[in-house]
């Protein structure tokens, strides 16, 4: 047996370009218009919300660094990342979130999170904490528990984090409006706790124009607030040097609908008043600009994502050096959220394929620190494999793929730079015009970000409708035999009971009047003293809501931004399809009425049944008819009395004009045409067709017309 010998050649004599005729834009176009058959290229170039356009080819011509550098990782603007060396050695930050209200629930999860990578901690307080409320409040009694933790006193921060090292995992607070009294119940556990201020790590996330464009009040007003965070910030700068006290976050906006234009620059403007209100102050600049984290929402939308997170890094990097900051205060401290507005409650698997995606773009964007949203997370507090499932998932990201071992590698992509600095100007421009109403807190009382976002939003439900942007597992692809899966519940009433009692003995037990009347005496400073006083406070026994009581003045109000996920509205009909089924043992129905052979009639039938899916409205069909009588014959079968016709274009120039009237004479009181009618809309109306369903079709609205009709739903 000869066996054949194969003598690779020298790596200096492989010219494989040299095989191939030069490739050239020119040569591509004509490849590409031979191809589609002369359909102009513009239909392949898509656009963003911002009508940025997304072309289908980038080339070297589209990014030509040497004319806006933007530089090396750790270096100005920080398009690249914030750090030299990016996370090249121990990854990113992997963040959890907790806010279930029984504090023993919560406090075993935090423990197998940190026993299974986890590496800090996301602690959000119910919806009485983050509005200064105690459990037994009047005020609170639909609201402690909902949304949250049920921390209202050191001890229950005890509670909570028992056995958990704080010196090892940082925790990042989420205290609405009262991130003072909850900042001074944490900085006192730690000192409960023996842990020196300089080993503490943490963010206290005070955010009140956030928080006003989330939940439409403040307890006093802005002023007053950006009063309270810059004491804060002035106490925890002096004493706990790894703590953030600002949260700037982009969330709010994200959720109603935003644009990643709009996102950015309202985080933007966001940053410069807080920096405002840091140096106005006596805060140093590069002290006031370290004192901020920023935190936005990503969808699964790679390389948009990854561009809007690496502009947002030049943009800030660009406004810090205006404002005289030194080249290491610029750079900005990123912590990325996987969005909850693409989360849906049907078809929940799919949420983690849009999680990895979405921590994917984070990862490769440079985030400093990312949460993972659990997979049922529009549907309540998660259970512990959808929190194990949202752990791993940055878990493999980082061991598995090892996408933090290279520093932005999305660097020098010619798509991904063009994009980065196209979402850059844009937001400078938005940037400015917030600026020129007078800054974002003017914005957000005017309306002027109600408005600008509700616009987006309007054009979003219009396309979600219509199906251009799809919600796979709900508008496209739906699964009507999908079961319900498991969701945790909390009993609220026991826990808001309990947590009354406890609180009520716990005031028996501790005595602060002294401590809030001082609390009450440094309500207007800005020197550190309001928050000195606070932790004095907190370590006497003060609760959430007596802290809060002593700092509440007149309150803020505006009109909340509504938060939105994509899948809403289709949820809704499946939710109604649901209740219908309950109470008469079957979905609604309509009939296919297949028209022609198989080929003829499979495309559209396909089409029409998940198009009626997308509304918990089940099909039946037959299996072809040639004539009007078999039509009538199938539709009576059925038992229905909206029908709709699925065939070729040919078949139904032919059949239309005598199955029609027959199925109407049969009673049939609704019958669509599957397919675009073209020029022949009107002849089929007059013949008995009613409406028609197409790609571009307002899917939402003939859904919801349907369930009325079929006496599913109200008029």
């Amino acid at each position: 047996m000869v066996q054949a010998q194969h003598n690779a050649p020298d790596a200096e004599q492989l010219v494989l370009a040299g095989l191939f005729p030069p490739a050239d834009r020119a040569a591509w176009l004509a490849l590409v218009e031979q191809g589609r058959r002369g359909a102009p290229l513009a239909r392949l170039v898509s656009h963003t919300y911002d009508n940025l356009a997304i072309q289908p080819l980038y080339t070297r011509a589209d990014w030509q660094p040497e004319m806006d550098p933007v530089g090396l990782p750790g270096m100005m603007p920080f398009t690249r990342g914030a750090l030299p060396a990016g996370h090249v050695a121990g990854g990113w930050d992997v963040r959890q979130s907790h806010a279930h209200p029984d504090l023993e629930a919560s406090h075993a999860a935090i423990l197998t999170d940190l026993a299974c990578g986890v590496t800090s901690l996301q602690l959000r307080c119910d919806a009485a904490g983050r509005l200064g409320l105690d459990p037994d409040d009047p005020a609170a009694a639909a609201l402690a528990g909902v949304d949250g933790l049920m921390l209202y006193t050191v001890d229950d921060l005890e509670t909570l984090l028992r056995q958990a090292r704080l010196n090892d995992a940082p925790l990042a607070l989420e205290p609405g409006a009262q991130f003072v009294p909850l900042a001074a119940m944490l900085m006192a556990l730690w000192q409960r706790r023996g842990i020196a201020a300089a080993a503490a790590r943490g963010a206290f996330n005070a955010d009140p124009l956030g928080v006003l464009a989330l939940a439409g009040e403040l307890p006093v007003s802005v002023v007053a607030m950006l009063h309270q965070m810059a004491d804060l910030a002035t106490f925890t700068a002096r004493h706990y040097p790894q703590v953030t006290n600002i949260r700037v976050d982009a969330s709010p906006y994200h959720g109603a609908g935003a644009t990643e234009v709009q996102e950015l620059a309202c985080s933007l403007a966001t940053a410069v008043a807080y920096v405002r209100a840091l140096t106005e102050a006596g805060m140093a600049i590069d002290t006031a600009c370290q004192q901020l984290t920023f935190s936005y929402a990503v969808d699964p939308d790679v390389f948009v994502s990854i561009a809007k997170l690496r502009a947002a890094r030049r943009l800030w990097a660009r406004v810090a050096e205006a404002c005289g900051a030194t080249a290491t205060a610029r750079r900005m401290q990123l912590h990325v959220q996987t969005a909850r507005r693409v989360m849906s409650q049907r078809d929940p698997w799919v949420n983690m394929l849009r999680t990895t995606v979405a921590c994917f773009a984070a990862a490769v964007a440079g985030a400093d620190s990312i949460t993972v949203l659990p997979y049922d997370a529009a549907l309540g507090l998660p259970v512990d494999f959808a929190r194990r499932i949202a752990r791993n998932t940055q878990l493999i990201l980082q061991e598995e793929t090892g996408v933090h071992r290279v520093i932005d590698p999305a660097g020098g992509s010619w798509y991904v730079e063009r994009l980065s600095a196209e979402l850059a100007q844009a937001a400078w421009t938005q940037f400015q015009a917030i600026e020129q109403a007078g800054g974002m807190a003017q914005a957000l009382q005017q309306g002027m970000i109600a408005e600008m976002i509700a616009t987006v939003w309007a054009e979003r439900l219009q396309n979600l409708a219509r199906r251009k942007d799809g919600v796979t597992g709900v508008s496209e692809f739906p699964d009507l035999d999908e079961q319900p899966i498991a969701t945790v519940t909390a009993d609220v009433d026991t826990l808001r009971r309990l947590a009354a009692e406890r609180i009520g003995q716990w005031r028996t037990q501790h005595d602060s009047t002294a401590a809030l009347q001082e609390l009450a005496t440094q309500a207007h400073a800005t020197t550190g003293a309001l928050t000195e006083a606070a932790v004095a406070a907190a370590q006497a026994g003060a609760t959430v809501g007596a802290m809060a009581q002593r700092l509440r003045g007149p309150a803020m109000r505006i009109e909340a931004l509504s938060q939105h996920r994509f899948a809403e509205a289709f949820e809704a009909l499946r939710d109604a399809s649901d209740a219908y089924c309950a109470t008469h043992g079957a979905r609604p129905a309509v009939c296919l009425i297949n028209l022609g052979t198989a080929a003829q009639y499979t495309a559209r039938h396909t089409f029409a049944s998940y198009f009626f899916a997308a509304g918990g409205i089940v099909t039946s069909g037959s299996n072809g008819v040639m004539t009007a009588q078999e039509a009538v014959q199938a539709v009576q079968a059925s038992g229905a009395r909206l029908a709709v016709l699925c065939s070729s274009d040919a078949m139904y120039t032919a059949q239309v004009g005598a199955i029609a009237p027959a199925l109407k004479q049969a009673g049939v009181t609704w019958l669509c045409l599957a397919g675009h009618p073209g020029a022949q809309e009107q002849a089929y109306r007059q013949s008995g067709i009613d409406d028609f369903i197409h790609l571009g079709s307002d899917a939402l609205a003939v859904l919801r017309t349907t369930l009325i009709r079929l006496g599913v739903m109200q008029s």
